[in-house]
C-alpha cells in the first residue's frame, strides 16, 4: 500500500524515495565477482552491460556510439541533433563549447539556433550509416512531435532499435490542434524494437507497456542541469520511487499476457556507481546514463554537457554545465581507477556489488533487500 501523508488540511501527498534515500541490504552470501555476468538483453539485442546512453550531442557522435557499443553498451543517437541538422557537426560542437566556456546561457541560446536548422535526411542517413558499418547494435531516438517524418529514415538507414522519448511521454496525449502520435498504432506498423518513455509513474508505465513498447523509459535525465523538476514545470517523481512503480507495472504487465517482458530503463538522478547498483536493485533492467560519460576523454563536448531538451526553442529544461573530464571512457565504465567516488569504473562497481550480496546475475539482483534510510 502506498504510504500517504497529509501536507495540508485535506491535502495528502505519496512519500516518495530517491537512491540516495535507500541501502542495498547483504545478503548471506556472497560469490566472486568473476561469477558475476552484468549482461542483458532487449529482444534479439544482447549487451555485456545494462547501459543505454541519454541521446544528446553532448556525449554521443556516430564514433563514441560506436566506441560505447564495442564496450558493451549501447550508444543512442539524436536523430533531430546536430549530426542531422550540421554538415560539419565538430565545428557546430566546438562553437557550443566555446560560447559555453565565456557563458553557459549563451550556450543555450546557440544551441536553440543551430537545433533551428532542418533536419537534413542524407546527414542522418550518414551518421547511422556510420554505426551500422562498424558492426554495432544502431539505435536512435526521436521526439514523440517528429517520430513519424523522421522514423521512415531511420529504418531506411538500418537502425534497430528506435528510441521514442521526450520529458514525459504518455499513451493518452490530447491535443486540440494536429493530430497526436498514437503510439500503439505507431509500434504496431515496426519491424524493429521501441523503447519510450519517460515516464514515472505505475499507470502511465503500464499504458506504455501496452502500446507494445519492448521498453519503458523512467524519468528523463535529470541530473546535472537538468530543470524539469521544480525549477521549470514541477513535475517528477523520486527516482527509486518511480524505478519501482514501473517494475511493478512489468510484473503485472507480464501476468496480464501470459508472458511478455517488458524492460524498464532508469534515466536519471544516478549521481555514483553506487546509485547504479540501487536502479537495478529497485526493478530496472538497464540505466540510460548520459552526464556520467561527459566526463570521458572521447566525449564530443569535452566535458560539457546538455541534455535534448536544452535545445527547446521556447522551454529549455537543462542547462549547459561542465562536468570533471575524469579519464578515457573504458576507464570509467570498467576501471581500474584511483578515484574512491564512484565517478569512475562504473560497471565494475555493479559487479562488485552484486557479488557482495550473492547474486550472479542482473534478474537476481532485482530481489536484493533494500533499506530506506532513518
Amino acid at each position: 500500500m502506498r504510504d500517504q501523508v497529509e501536507i495540508g488540511a485535506g491535502r495528502t501527498a505519496t512519500r516518495a524515495y530517491e537512491f540516495y534515500d535507500l541501502d542495498i541490504v547483504p545478503s548471506r552470501r556472497t560469490r566472486s565477482s568473476r561469477d558475476v555476468s552484468t549482461a542483458w538483453q532487449i529482444d534479439a539485442y544482447r549487451f555485456d552491460i545494462p547501459l543505454v546512453t541519454h541521446p544528446t550531442d553532448a556525449t554521443v557522435s556516430p564514433e563514441t556510439a560506436i566506441r560505447i557499443g564495442r564496450l558493451g553498451g549501447l550508444g543512442v543517437l539524436n536523430a533531430e541533433g546536430i549530426w542531422a541538422r550540421h554538415a560539419e557537426p565538430e565545428k557546430a560542437i566546438a562553437r557550443l563549447v566555446e560560447a559555453a566556456t565565456e557563458d553557459p546561457a549563451k550556450a543555450v541560446g546557440l544551441l536553440q539556433e543551430l537545433h533551428a536548422a532542418p533536419i537534413q535526411e542524407n546527414l542522418l542517413t550518414e551518421a547511422v550509416r556510420t554505426v551500422r558499418e562498424a558492426g554495432v547494435t544502431v539505435a536512435a531516438r526521436v521526439s514523440p512531435q517528429h517520430a513519424a517524418e523522421v522514423t521512415p529514415v531511420l529504418l531506411a538507414a538500418g537502425v534497430e532499435l528506435l528510441v521514442v522519448q521526450g520529458t514525459i511521454v504518455s499513451a493518452e496525449h490530447v491535443s486540440a490542434g494536429r493530430q497526436p502520435l498514437n503510439l500503439k498504432d505507431f509500434i504496431g506498423e515496426l519491424d524493429v524494437p521501441v523503447i519510450a518513455g519517460g515516464v514515472s509513474d505505475y499507470r502511465t508505465a503500464m499504458h506504455l507497456m501496452r502500446t507494445g513498447a519492448a521498453g519503458v523509459i523512467v524519468g528523463y535525465g535529470e541530473l546535472t542541469g537538468v530543470t524539469t523538476t521544480g525549477d521549470v514545470l514541477g513535475i517528477g517523481i523520486p527516482m527509486a520511487t518511480a524505478v519501482a512503480e514501473a517494475a511493478a507495472a512489468r510484473r503485472d504487465y507480464l501476468d496480464e499476457t501470459g508472458g511478455r517482458y517488458v524492460h524498464v530503463l532508469a534515466d536519471g538522478s544516478m549521481d555514483s556507481s553506487g546509485d547504479i547498483a540501487k536502479a537495478i536493485a529497485c526493478g530496472a533492467d538497464a540505466v540510460m546514463l548520459g552526464a556520467q560519460l561527459a566526463a570521458a576523454d572521447e566525449s564530443p563536448a569535452s566535458g560539457w554537457y546538455w541534455t535534448p531538451s536544452a535545445a527547446h526553442p521556447s522551454m529549455p529544461r537543462s542547462g549547459v554545465c561542465r562536468t570533471d573530464r575524469l579519464a578515457p571512457l573504458e576507464q570509467l565504465l570498467y576501471g581500474p581507477t584511483t578515484d574512491p567516488s564512484g565517478d569512475s569504473n562504473l560497471f565494475g562497481a555493479l559487479r562488485r556489488a552484486m557479488a557482495k550480496t550473492g547474486y550472479s546475475d542482473l534478474k537476481e539482483f532485482q530481489k536484493v533487500g533494500l533499506a530506506v534510510r532513518g
